[in-house]
């Protein structure tokens, strides 16, 4: 009879407690996004509203806008070979893995024990064996192991944001790399071009001067210039190295296993929808782990708050315990204890004050770093907006220019033929003329470079736009 009263008196306790630690209250503030202040117009783009995260949503194979499929190889090695990418998948493994230890805080400890002690008294030796289940639990009665989990949920859920950003900046970082790449492919296509017509014009001076029509200082001259032209070449090659070792690391290679061969500019500029909705800007990784950083910092306040609270932890143990181990585990062996303890602390020089204030300080400075980071966003979407736009309009007059480059160029070699005007007339006019063309392979490489930047400040382009 009393075994079943001891029995429904643990069983009471028990649920006591359970509901205590389920319907006890939770310190701190309730979590709700910082407000950021932006305008409801952009200079550069129309249709945008208040960003809210939404990283989680689909980015597609954003690279494949650009229609070059080599690129498209390259750029899907990042995922499973870029080292920094690994690093990142490694640290949101880490945050998991952190985030299952806080939510194990809300179940008992249990453990067993087994042990034989042997020991004499007055010439008599005694064994004793014991085998026993110990078992302690400490309620959530104040909330801050809901806290500690509420804050180990937002920081993988900030992990996985950022697991995401450097993949996605390893990704525009190779498109950039790979577009310079290309453009220098063109530059040093064009300058060998332009050192086979420097040679053509050093044949024409030399039957000039071989005709008696012109010094050698002419020959001179267009020697210096075709020898500068071969030099430039040269250096073009040390660019372009760089440029390949660049994306080799980017690919998780070293630079002396990769190589790119050399190929014409086969990619195109994708085209900017006229209007880019903000759904597009919401899903920037960096903007989403900034937001749940400050989720996290926000629980952090709880679980400061609750340690100036008692806490109370109730345990339990049961075993066996004989002089002789064919007795163990007979009735008259076993034994069991229930205990129930509250502790509090009276003085701690300030120590929870200063932690709480710490973590209200925390989380304003993840407010910040949010707002901040929001802001950074739309400016770099603008810049980058605009640089477009310009630069294509600078691209057309560039294009004019070179067209009239080359008119100037064929006139000037057609009147030193002629022996209307000096040499220095034919390299001023040749010089301009390469001049206008390596300027528009420049802009070209800039073109490119700001949709790559755009793609990446909208956090992976403009796909899906018009879905529901």
């Amino acid at each position: 009879m009393k075994d079943n009263h001891k029995k429904l008196l643990m069983r009471s306790v028990a649920a006591t407690l359970v509901a205590l630690s389920l319907n006890g209250c939770v310190l701190g503030p309730d979590y709700v996004r910082p407000a950021v202040d932006i305008p409801a117009e952009f200079k550069e783009a129309r249709g945008w509203k208040t960003a809210e995260p939404r990283d989680d949503k689909p980015r597609g194979s954003w690279w494949e806008l650009f229609g070059d499929p080599a690129l498209n190889v390259l750029v899907e090695q990042v995922e499973v070979s870029n080292q920094d990418v690994q690093l990142a998948l490694a640290q949101y493994r880490q945050a998991q893995a952190a985030a299952q230890a806080a939510r194990a805080s809300f179940f008992p400890d249990i453990g067993t024990s087994a042990g034989v002690d042997r020991s004499s008294s007055k010439s008599k030796i005694s064994n004793s064996f014991n085998l026993g289940l110990d078992a302690s639990w400490e309620p959530d009665l104040w909330g801050g192991i809901a806290r500690s989990v509420e804050a180990g949920k937002a920081s993988l859920q900030s992990s996985a944001a950022l697991l995401g950003a450097v993949r996605l900046s390893a990704q525009a970082n190779l498109v950039q790399d790979y577009f310079q790449l290309r453009i220098v492919d063109e530059t040093m296509a064009l300058q060998s071009r332009t050192v086979d017509g420097y040679r053509r014009a050093l044949q024409i001076t030399q039957n000039q001067l071989a005709s008696g029509i012109v010094t050698r200082a002419d020959v001179a001259q267009a020697q210096s210039q075709l020898k500068s032209a071969e030099a430039q070449l040269i250096d073009l090659g040390v660019t372009r190295a760089q440029l390949e070792h660049a994306i080799a690391i980017l690919i998780g290679k070293a630079p002396a296993a990769f190589s790119l061969d050399k190929s014409t500019f086969n990619a195109r500029l994708p085209e900017v929808p006229g209007s880019l909705p903000s759904s597009l800007l919401e899903r920037r990784p960096d903007i989403a782990a900034a937001e749940r950083r400050a989720a996290a910092a926000n629980a952090e306040i709880g679980v400061a708050r609750a340690a100036f609270y008692p806490s109370f932890s109730l345990g339990v143990s049961g075993g066996f315990q004989s002089t002789r181990v064919s007795d163990l585990f007979d009735v008259p062996s076993r034994v069991w204890s229930l205990g129930a303890s509250l502790a509090q602390t009276l003085f701690d020089g300030g120590l929870r004050k200063a932690r709480s204030a710490e973590a209200i300080a925390s989380y304003d400075a993840s407010v910040a770093q949010y707002r901040q980071t929001v802001l950074g966003g739309l400016q770099e979407v603008e810049d980058n907006l605009v640089a477009l736009r310009l630069l294509a309009d600078e691209a057309v007059v560039q294009a004019e220019a070179v067209t009239a480059a080359h008119e100037a160029e064929r006139l000037a070699l057609d009147q030193y033929k002629a022996g209307t005007v000096s040499y220095s007339n034919v390299i001023i006019a040749q010089t301009a003329s390469n001049n206008a063309e390596r300027t528009a392979l420049l802009l070209l490489g800039r073109r490119y470079s700001a949709s790559a930047l755009l793609v990446k400040a909208l956090g992976g382009g403009w796909q899906g736009i018009g879905e529901k």
